[in-house]
């Protein structure tokens, strides 16, 4: 949005009633974009202008859908239809004629339910060839009349009604009341939220959905199969009958225990044989039931089994890599050594993802921008200490910092290996690395240690030559791993950054020529920069400060500028040992 787009979208949220500024930031989501919701937000189609996506905010009067106090409605109805799938079945069949707090119970929510049908006429609503939010009311009213609006009313009409208008024989046969059911709509579309609704677990929802979805299929088949023997001509003829024979004069829970009893026994196939049908419509009802059993049990061990399989999944592809990795070990006869590598690495790896953590997984899911975002927030102080980019610009780390990938190494893994192509270079963000000389014999002589804050393999990359050292963890280690192909590209666009870059890894080895197989590596630098070998651009100014006239001459060959400036805006005869000449 541009910013007039801005003030109009804020002013109508914090200045509109119930029904204006409903967009995704509607009054209560706006709070640092806490309570937004991609699932409940309202897509833009391609090449939407801002002007035609302005629709987010409704016009006065109209509530919006995604307005936090219509959701908080919404939910509150949700808690009435939980009322209504129990009460509804069991008045059907247990209940004639319902009085008292009962009846004051059923009207009240009737009443709840009326005043949402009067609501609903001014609720947007999204199209869904356009996928735009409508909050035109005409278009709202008669979208609603010819779709949902006749079950609304006819499962909102109150008993009292209901018996005047049904006729004689069908009066105490609750109809209506059944036609409350239609309400359960509300349940699936509240549980479908909840499911893509982070702060909730995908696990407990759709176990919570299985279990209501059960519990329902028990107590209506229990009520309605107390119906069959409640209406049946001869009571003594009846699967109720068999246990008691005067079930009328019973209490009404203890119908209803028996009820529930014979259909969670019918349900779950044990049936005991203690009650069982009797008559040709029991006979019927239960030769249904039973069909209807087949695919609700077929759906919940389907789920069941999903949810334990996507929680085990993980573990037993972890044991088979494993498995597989030991015996291609063992038939291999690899050194113990790297079969204890190859099984820590595969740990390591599996503890990563099943802790949750998959760092470059989920940043590799997010646009390049954001993943420069990120990547700056966690590793740009690192990166800038390390001594390679003392002295570089912001511009310089930000731009690597995006190209650096995250990796998890476990204790005494080898990270590089001597003699190797130098096609990555590391810096340690936790941890500590034995970088080790090993010998003609095989011997291994420890180097130097690296601990955190340190870069490893810098030297291979640098000066395009074989890795001088193995690196291997000692500890649990957190490394940035950066390509070489990517870090010459950034470098290669920053000139002045990469004299500086040269510069330090040149004073890095004076620092250390004391040092076995570093002690020559200065004269070689100096010679490949000389000879024009080294990848990184190298200007006028960085021969001069150095007083090396032989790579000046080198570089003036080669057609660089002698005008050229620095960081400074000094030219190279105004720089180092070579001003005064």
């Amino acid at each position: 949005f541009d910013s007039t787009d801005r003030r109009t979208m804020t002013s109508g949220s914090r200045c509109a009633p119930w029904g204006r500024g409903g967009g995704v930031q509607s009054r209560g989501e706006s709070g640092g974009g806490r309570s937004f919701s991609v699932f409940t937000a309202i897509l833009p189609s391609l090449g939407a202008h801002s002007n035609s996506f302005r629709q987010r905010s409704v016009r006065r009067w109209v509530v919006s859908p995604y307005d936090p106090r219509y959701r908080l409605w919404d939910s509150y109805l949700v808690c009435l239809v939980l009322y209504s799938a129990w009460v509804s079945p069991f008045e059907f069949g247990f209940l004639q004629n319902p009085h008292g707090a009962l009846a004051i119970a059923d009207n009240t929510v009737n009443a709840f339910f009326a005043m949402d049908i009067v609501l609903t006429f001014f609720v947007a609503y999204t199209d869904k060839r356009t996928y735009l939010l409508v909050d035109d009311p005409a278009k709202i009213a008669w979208r609603y009349a010819t779709t949902w609006l006749v079950l609304d009313v006819a499962s909102t009409v109150p008993t009292e009604l209901s018996r005047r208008i049904l006729p004689p024989d069908l009066r105490t046969y609750g109809v209506f009341g059944m036609l409350r059911l239609w309400r359960l709509r509300r349940v699936g579309a509240l549980l479908s939220r909840m499911e893509k609704d982070r702060k909730f677990s995908y696990f407990w929802v759709r176990c919570s959905k299985l279990v209501a979805v059960t519990l329902f299929a028990v107590h209506c088949s229990g009520c309605f199969y107390y119906l069959l023997a409640d209406r049946y001509p001869n009571p003594a003829e009846t699967w109720i009958s068999i246990s008691m024979p005067q079930f009328h004069t019973e209490s009404l829970w203890n119908r209803y225990v028996a009820s529930m009893y014979w259909s969670i026994t019918t349900l779950t196939t044990v049936g005991y044989g203690d009650m069982h049908a009797v008559n040709s419509r029991e006979m019927l009802f239960t030769t249904f039931y039973m069909l209807f059993n087949l695919g609700l049990t077929a759906y919940l061990i389907g789920n069941m089994t999903n949810l334990v399989v996507h929680g085990t999944s993980r573990t037993r592809k972890y044991r088979d890599k494993i498995q597989a990795a030991t015996s291609f070990a063992q038939r291999h006869e690899l050194p113990e050594r790297l079969q204890d590598q190859m099984i820590s690495h595969l740990s390591l790896k599996f503890r990563t993802h099943s802790e949750g953590l998959q760092q470059q997984e989920t940043l590799d899911a997010l646009p390049k921008a954001l993943r420069s975002s990120i990547s700056h927030h966690l590793f740009f102080g690192l990166v800038q200490n390390v001594y390679l980019f003392q002295g570089v610009s912001n511009d310089l780390i930000f731009q690597l910092v995006s190209e650096m990938s995250a990796e998890y190494f476990a204790p005494r893994e080898d990270v590089i290996l001597q003699n190797e192509a130098p096609s990555d270079f590391y810096i340690i963000v936790t941890g500590s690395v034995e970088l080790l000389e090993i010998q003609n014999n095989g011997a291994e002589q420890l180097a130097s240690m690296a601990k955190s804050g340190e870069v490893i393999g810098e030297i291979g990359v640098l000066c395009y030559r074989p890795q001088l050292f193995t690196a291997r963890t000692k500890s649990l280690c957190q490394l940035l791993r950066l390509d070489r192909a990517d870090f010459l590209k950034v470098v290669q666009s920053n000139v002045g950054d990469a004299t500086i870059i040269m510069n330090n890894l040149i004073q890095y080895l004076k620092e250390h020529k004391g040092d076995g197989v570093i002690s020559g590596i200065a004269k070689d630098i100096e010679r490949m920069l000389a000879t024009g070998q080294l990848d990184l651009p190298i200007t006028l100014c960085f021969a001069a400060s150095r007083g090396d006239d032989f790579l000046m001459h080198q570089l003036l060959k080669r057609g660089l500028d002698p005008n050229e400036i620095d960081n400074c805006g000094r030219t190279a005869l105004e720089v180092g040992p070579v001003q005064g000449r």
